[in-house]
């Protein structure tokens, strides 16, 4: 009953995102602390999904699945977040490139665009406010983070030609030697 309930959790992320893995990050968050684990615990999982090669949502319903059920529970949350890709994405590739060019299918497509971007800005503000302040509800900047941040942030602006996964590396190997 507990993989049911885990890969229809998963199914229901995978078939109600629209957008790519950054898009389903509210619902991912919204659907795992409702059921599963602590908002912390799904920051990490979010995380360590985001920096590992793959698709977020897989390596998300990996992590998740293994960390509530160990193998079993990993491959029922894969198998739950790719059925709704692999049924949607064969009927389009049936379907799509017939239909694409109709006004009504290419407003459609027009009008989900925003949203998708109002869904990401969603999930980058609920990872700021974990990232970036103290915990306990109140404002209280963690002075540390932001200017990890700031430095990230700016360097990737600067450098374009530099790998995302240098500044991943170094933020890793600045908390780990003054932060622990």
């Amino acid at each position: 009953m507990v993989y049911l309930r885990l890969y229809f959790t998963f199914f229901k992320i995978g078939l109600f995102t629209i957008g790519g893995g950054y898009a389903m990050i509210p619902l991912i968050q919204q659907e795992l602390s409702a059921n599963y684990m602590s908002m912390e615990e799904i920051i990490d999982i979010i995380a360590i999904s985001g920096v590992t090669p793959g698709a977020l949502s897989v390596n998300a319903a990996t992590f998740t699945g293994m960390r509530l059920y160990s193998w079993p529970g990993a491959v029922v949350g894969i198998l739950g977040v790719i059925t709704p890709s692999l049924v949607i994405t064969t009927l389009i590739a049936l379907f799509f490139f017939g239909i694409n060019q109709k006004p009504p299918v290419k407003a459609a497509l027009y009008g989900i665009r925003p949203a998708v971007w109002a869904l990401i800005l969603t999930a980058a503000i609920k990872f700021a406010q974990s990232a970036l302040l103290l915990p306990g509800g109140a404002f209280r900047p963690d002075y540390i983070n932001i200017a990890v941040f700031a430095v990230v942030f700016i360097c990737m602006v600067r450098f374009k030609k530099i790998s995302p996964i240098v500044f991943i590396l170094g933020a890793g190997a600045f908390g780990a030697v003054f932060l622990s």
